[in-house]
């Protein structure tokens, strides 16, 4: 029975692991299952905050008093937080205005929150923000993010700043899929949908962290009243913002009603104060118009609307840095690289913390054959955030310097991307590895054909096509000494990434011993032209 002993050793142990992971809820009080610490949320948290926010937009610097105004209102919520909470859980909570058009705001774990300039002109009074940032200050003190990382249910989304992949030339090119792999989870904690359960969780909690701060949580319903017209009406950039993470429905709209009749109405809209302190972003705002549909005309490949739209945003508000981008990226886009350079200096003297100058002016650097300065530029692009373009390109400059083992490792990172990008870095890599390791791109295996002979099946296991395969036919002993060695057989190809062709062996005459014994030797292989 010593079988029986081991189960439930194993079972004891299992026991044991579970409870050590079983917390309590901060928020709800409720009885959990908990892999991630309250410091491990914090971390999280401050890891992926200021890369998220350059990969959203990039803080907004035109109208700093906005992100100080809202980060007043945010921590007037914070302070109030432990009146929603069942323990002493006090998180660093952090508030920044992101340079967005798209109406949306996030959490991350640890109580990092970000909301668009996009929301803000959307919003009526300081109430409707205290409503936004409660919400999202519930999703954080309650773990919602964390929860989606214990689940595996994160979910990868898209990017505000899509003008990179119009800049390199590829339209239809989702930013979200040139992120490298650490800024990746970021991008999935940012826009994680929650569930029904956590959504109406901070409802509830949320309006009465408002009631708490002074607030009036009618404005909560009114919020969601405006979110269910606008979610029917099917406006398409609050499908992109708030809807996509933060469904909307008539049922949270009642449960809010139902809250507010429990907490009783009455209190601070901040109304007027609202109105005055949004007034400069919403008379700036037909600039930002200008250029979200400059960015749109760029990706649907009419260049010339596009600049014309940008020049026009630029007229309107000089001093931002955007503007000056995406002039830039346009001229990159064409291929005129000493124009763009222009335009991304001016970018990087108003707004000198956002990748995206940086990037796009050390593309342009590469293709003018300046590579110290587009080496330069392009690490920095990298230490704002890490994208599969700046590490391509850095792989082109470690590779025409002779930096093989630097080159490759840049380009294996930036094949994670999707489209053009992690294709032409997957090429690259491939190029660089399979002169000394093909067996690391070919497979071969023996397999019964059709006449009873055995045909040897080769399988090309690259992301790119493959020629002129060279295998050969060795027999090993029972310590894996090749003892004899068959006739190389070449496939000229091409052959098709994870496709698979047969060739003859030319082993017919082997006995079922030494056909065992068969391994096959893979000598070349060279990237389809």
């Amino acid at each position: 029975m010593r079988w029986k002993s081991t189960v439930l050793q194993s079972c004891s142990v299992l026991a044991l692991a579970l409870l050590a992971a079983c917390g309590t809820n901060p928020v709800t009080g409720k009885r959990e299952i908990q892999f991630i610490s309250e410091g491990q949320e914090i971390q999280i948290g401050q890891q992926n905050y200021a890369p998220m926010r350059q990969s959203e937009g990039g803080d907004y610097e035109v109208l700093p008093d906005l992100t100080t105004y809202v980060n007043d209102v945010g921590q007037k919520l914070a302070a109030v937080s432990g009146s929603i909470t069942v323990s002493e859980r006090r998180l660093p909570y952090e508030f920044h205005v992101l340079n967005s058009s798209v109406p949306n705001a996030w959490a991350l774990p640890g109580g990092k929150i970000a909301v668009n300039r996009g929301l803000l002109t959307e919003l009526k009074n300081e109430a409707e923000l205290a409503a936004v940032l409660g919400h999202e200050i519930v999703h954080a003190a309650a773990r919602h993010g964390a929860q989606s990382q214990e689940r595996g249910t994160l979910l990868q989304g898209g990017l505000a700043a899509a003008q990179i992949g119009a800049a390199l030339g590829d339209m239809n090119q989702q930013v979200a899929g040139l992120l490298l792999a650490g800024a990746s989870v970021g991008a999935q904690l940012v826009h994680t949908r929650y569930g029904r359960e956590a959504e109406l969780q901070s409802d509830l909690y949320g309006t009465r962290l408002m009631k708490a701060a002074g607030y009036d949580p009618t404005a909560a319903i009114t919020l969601q009243e405006t979110f269910v017209r606008l979610s029917e009406g099917r406006q398409t950039n609050w499908l992109e913002g708030l809807f996509a993470s933060h469904p909307p429905s008539q049922e949270r709209v009642n449960r809010n009603r139902q809250t507010v009749q429990e907490l009783g109405a009455g209190g601070d809209l901040g109304a007027d104060r609202y109105v005055a302190r949004i007034a400069p972003l919403r008379q700036i705002k037909p600039a930002y118009d200008k250029y979200d549909q400059a960015l749109a005309a760029l990706q649907k490949k009419d260049v010339a609307t596009a600049r014309s739209l940008a020049q026009d945003a630029v007229r309107l508000v000089p001093r931002e840095g955007r503007f000056h981008q995406l002039l830039g990226d346009i001229d990159l886009n064409q291929k005129r690289n000493q124009d763009s350079l222009a335009h991304y200096r001016k970018a990087m003297e108003l707004s000198p913390g956002y990748f995206g100058s940086w990037l796009g002016a050390g593309v342009a650097q590469y293709r003018l054959g300046n590579r110290a300065e587009s080496r330069q530029w392009l690490n920095r692009s990298m230490e704002l955030l890490p994208t599969a373009p700046a590490a391509l390109f850095l792989g082109n400059i470690a590779r025409d310097t002779g930096d093989a083992a630097g080159a490759l490792k840049l380009y294996q990172q930036a094949s994670s991307a999707e489209g053009s990008v992690g294709q032409e870095a997957a090429r690259e890599a491939v190029l660089l590895d399979l002169p000394s390791n093909p067996g690391n791109y070919v497979a071969a295996a023996l397999r019964a054909g059709n006449n009873g002979q055995p045909v040897m099946v080769i399988q090309n296991r690259s992301p790119v096509p493959l020629a002129s395969i060279s295998v050969t036919p060795v027999l090993v002993n029972s310590a894996g000494q090749i003892v004899q060695q068959g006739r190389a057989v070449t496939v000229r190809g091409p052959v098709q990434p994870n496709a698979q062709v047969t060739a003859d062996t030319g082993l017919g005459n082997l006995t079922a011993e030494q056909l065992q014994a068969v391994r096959f030797r893979i000598d070349a292989a060279r990237v389809a032209q």
